[in-house]
């Protein structure tokens, strides 16, 4: 059974049986506790917890999912990947253990044909009720065995979890002992995996354990049947690398590397982890994930260098991260379309990643050739941990690399100390996640309380600024309080709102709020705290609030309608951009403020001034059209087919909400537009900078604010112009006409400065003062700088010849004594340095002297004793020449 069939026999199972096919979310999700999904439930998360109602009560997807736990396990067993497609069931409060069980033994055993005797189930240690289930449809005893902590199912950060049970499948003595899946998990490979959805699970401690917090609202189903491991199973291969997922890109592997895939060793791992990451890394970007130092985009970093490296342990010392992960769209893109229409970003980001790899690994080895070369001078037979951990943090450099270098030079690497460092940073790193998390928890506690006693918060700021709201709760610290007193800032929530709540990029509304108890409250910022749900930061300015209180709120309009005018420009730039710059320069993220605009997008290399200049003035003439903004709702799967654009990251329902600007931007959006083009502009761009790896940062300004600009700008030319006594269409040319003048000029007295400085230095030479051991030179001078002092002193010096001599030279610059010193190369070559002979006088002036060799400087704030500090200098100058 080849993969499309195997999903579309999934889909068409549970649809049939009053599921809801619900797509996959991206790969970033919208749960800010998650780096990367990882699991099918990840979108339904809000559903198990019970902070929001589904619109219906079952659901089916088949999810994208990364997960990189089990990384080094990728090639050594039949059944790991980074990526993978879960295909799940789910129930919120509708049906729970005894349909779940069914339903899998239904589908495997006739939608799938899997044979009966051959299925093995295990069960949470303590979870009778679901042991009794199995044998009541069939399974007998010996083939259900009971587990501990393999059965039991949480997302690895606090949410929702509880006791699993798992179907899985005996694929034969060749491929390993018997016993079931508590004795060989290759063997009996695990495909689906049966959560039933009961308990909230709180933060884990130092030693991995974490409390249950107790029970959810509602007891709930949630399953994943993997895809990778079922067709292993039904297509009859050995490994998830040799079905029609991962094939074609296996294929590719062994094209590049000149020879076929080996049956076993550590060749066949390189292969398998070449193929897996490659698919891995093309999902990855083309749901907007882009090699970072740290995030998702250093575990896409990671897959890509990982890949690179096995493919030169292959020999493939060719690119191989362009041609396998185009293989991967090619095989998947028309189940995937987002694969197709990502295509030119991951073939650009995959290459720019390996070029830069490539020098990385360069560098890399030649700073471990030096460790290696000074651990041998040393006549240690090991290198240092630190340098192992050195060269992977720092540089990037694989471990495996150092440790294979290391033992081809006779060497050890100190494993356990490159160990210990790196899980002394991951704890640090941790801990600084768990404090952030910790805070977060607490105001989400906070919201769900309330949350549960009113609802969500009903908006009503698309057609009104203003609102009769009653106030249903106040948080403080992340605590319910009753109330608040003047000068306070606190959270407050409201059952009716206009004031728009950040998100999309576009800032939350700010505003007031007037209650009937006579207090004024200032709204500083409005987010949402849970999804629908919005939350006001205020100040009470006036009086006293009270939860209870009926209020009006207020939206400050004029500053709504500046972040409307930026957020419609944002749109037409993205428009604009993606069609100067293709199709890859997507946005990935954005600021939508009142006035201005940041748009963060996909690109390689910086956009010039002319192509910057060339963008604005589209932007502009497309407002200047005045096109129509038309808003219109649809379900997601229309809009998609519409051409509306949906941005990375973002969370969208099944029903959503479309802007149109005119007939050439068209996206999901849920934030305030103005009604036509006309009234975002102007826009002007301030400039384009890197904001990362392949990211680039616009910034501008929309509406006044790129008008009071542009006036500052015209002012600044006039004024310019005045200055240089012609038209302001005439001042750049007449201005860069007085530079070249002023540079020929600071060029020809820069010449006789220096001629100045050659004669000045024959003079000082041929005055030279004759002492036992050699001669002296000291002058208090006028109108040098400190480098022409110390200028003077070296070639004074120089034209002493060969003879034991000592130049002290001193002046006022600036406000403060600085003196000079040289001596000649014959008496630095005694060992004496001119430092030295300079430290007293220095001292003298309120300062130190620095230099090394033959030349020194000083300076100090006494000015009134520069003489006294010449005299010195020349008295310590005689010592050392008389010695």
């Amino acid at each position: 059974m080849r993969s499309t069939q195997i999903r579309s026999t999934f889909l068409d199972f549970f649809t049939s049986r009053g599921h809801r096919h619900v797509p996959s979310s991206p790969l970033i999700p919208s749960d800010p506790t998650l780096l990367l999904a990882n699991a099918g439930m990840n979108q339904f998360k809000p559903y198990f917890l019970g902070e929001v109602t589904p619109d219906y009560p079952r659901a089916t997807t088949i999810q994208k999912c990364a997960r990189t736990s089990d990384i080094d396990n990728v090639g050594r067993t039949n059944r790991h990947a980074t990526f993978f497609e879960m295909m799940g069931n789910f129930s919120f409060g509708d049906y729970f253990k005894a349909d779940a069980i069914a339903y899998a033994w239904e589908l495997l055993t006739q939608g799938y044909n899997l044979e009966k005797d051959r299925l093995w189930i295990t069960v949470h240690q303590d979870d009778d009720e679901a042991e009794q289930l199995w044998r009541r449809i069939g399974v007998p005893a010996e083939r259900i065995q009971r587990l501990g902590a393999d059965n039991f199912w949480d997302m690895g950060v606090p949410g929702p979890c509880g006791p699993s049970s798992e179907l899985n499948y005996d694929r034969g003595p060749a491929f390993g002992r018997e016993g079931g899946p508590a004795v060989d998990g290759e063997r009996y490979v695990e495909i689906w995996n049966l959560v039933f959805m009961q308990s909230l699970r709180g933060e884990d401690d130092d030693n991995g354990t974490f409390p249950i917090l107790g029970d959810l609202a509602r007891q709930s189903i949630d399953t994943g049947l993997g895809l990778d491991r079922l067709a292993a199973i039904l297509q009859d291969v050995e490994n998830v690398c040799g079905t029609d997922l991962l094939l074609p890109t296996l294929t590719t592997v062994q094209e590049l590397a000149g020879r076929d895939y080996p049956g076993s060793g550590e060749e066949k791992v390189s292969f398998q982890v070449v193929a897996e990451h490659a698919r891995s890394i093309a999902y990855l970007i083309a749901d907007g994930v882009l090699p970072a130092k740290d995030g998702r985009g250093y575990i896409l970093r990671r897959l890509m260098r990982r890949a690179i490296r096995h493919a030169r342990l292959l020999g493939i010392d060719q690119p191989v991260l362009a041609p396998t992960t185009a293989s991967v769209i090619a095989n998947l893109g028309d189940v995937w379309p987002e694969l197709v229409g990502q295509a030119s970003l991951i073939e650009q980001v995959v290459t720019a990643e390996e070029e830069s790899f490539t020098r990385t690994l360069t560098q890399g080895t030649r700073l471990l050739n030096a460790a290696i070369t000074r651990s041998r001078e040393g006549r240690t037979t090991t290198l240092t941990g630190e340098t192992a951990f050195e060269l992977h943090d720092t540089y990037g450099f694989p471990v495996e690399l150092t440790i294979e270098a290391a033992r081809d030079a006779g060497l050890s690497v100190d494993e356990d100390r490159f160990t210990a460092l790196l899980a002394e940073q991951q704890k640090r790193a941790k801990a600084g996640g768990k404090a952030k998390t910790a805070e977060a928890l607490r105001r989400q506690d906070a919201y769900r309380e309330l949350s549960s006693r009113h609802g969500r918060t009903d908006f009503t700021g698309y057609d009104r600024l203003d609102t009769e709201a009653t106030v249903l709760g106040l948080v403080s610290d992340g605590t319910v309080v009753p109330g608040a007193d003047q000068d306070e800032t606190v959270e407050l929530v409201l059952d009716r709102s206009p004031f728009y709540a950040e998100s999309g990029g576009q800032v939350g509304d700010t505003g007031t709020i007037r209650t009937t108890g006579g207090a004024l409250l200032e709204v500083l910022d409005t987010r949402l705290g849970l999804e629908g749900f919005h939350v006001h930061t205020v100040r009470v300015r006036e009086g006293e609030i009270r939860t209870g209180e009926q209020a009006e709120a207020l939206v400050d309009g004029q500053r709504r309608d500046a972040v409307a005018r930026s957020h419609s420009a944002t749109h037409v730039l993205h428009a604009m951009l993606r069609r100067t710059l293709g199709d890859h320069a997507r946005q990935h993220g954005s600021l939508v403020d009142a006035g201005r605009l940041r748009f963060d997008f996909a690109h390689f290399s910086a956009v010039d001034r002319t192509q910057l200049a060339a963008i604005e003035t589209l932007v502009n003439d497309h407002l200047l059209d005045d096109p129509e903004v038309r808003i219109w709702h649809a379900t997601r799967s229309e809009a998609e087919a519409a051409g509306a654009t949906a941005l990375f990251g973002e969370k969208y329902g099944d029903h959503v909400r479309i802007v149109d600007i005119g007939d050439f931007s068209r996206e999901l959006c849920g934030g305030t537009h103005v009604p036509h083009g006309a009234g975002a502009g102007p826009v002007r761009i301030l400039g384009e900078a890197s904001i990362g790896s392949n990211l680039r940062r616009i910034e501008a300004l929309t509406g006044r604010d790129a008008l009071t600009y542009h006036d500052t700008e015209r002012r600044l030319l006039e004024e310019l112009a005045t200055l240089l006594g012609t038209r302001p269409q005439d001042a750049p040319d007449t201005l860069r006409k007085r530079l070249d003048a002023l540079t020929t000029a600071q060029q020809e007295l820069a010449r006789l400065r220096d001629a100045e400085l050659r004669t000045r230095a024959q003079q000082l030479a041929a005055s030279a003062r004759i002492v036992p051991g050699g001669r002296i030179v000291t002058e208090k001078l006028t109108g040098l700088s400190p480098d022409e002092l110390r200028t003077l002193a070296t070639r004074t010096a120089d034209l002493l010849g060969d003879d034991h001599a000592v130049v002290v030279l001193g002046t006022e610059h600036g406000g403060k004594a600085l003196l000079a010193a040289a001596i000649t190369r014959s008496l630095h070559d005694t060992g004496t340095h001119a430092s030295q002979i300079l430290i007293p006088a220095a001292r003298t002036v309120g300062g130190g002297a620095g230099g090394k060799g033959p030349v020194a400087s000083a300076g100090g704030r006494h000015t009134e004793a520069l003489d006294e500090a010449l005299t010195i200098a020349a008295q310590d100058a005689a010592r050392a020449l008389g010695q």
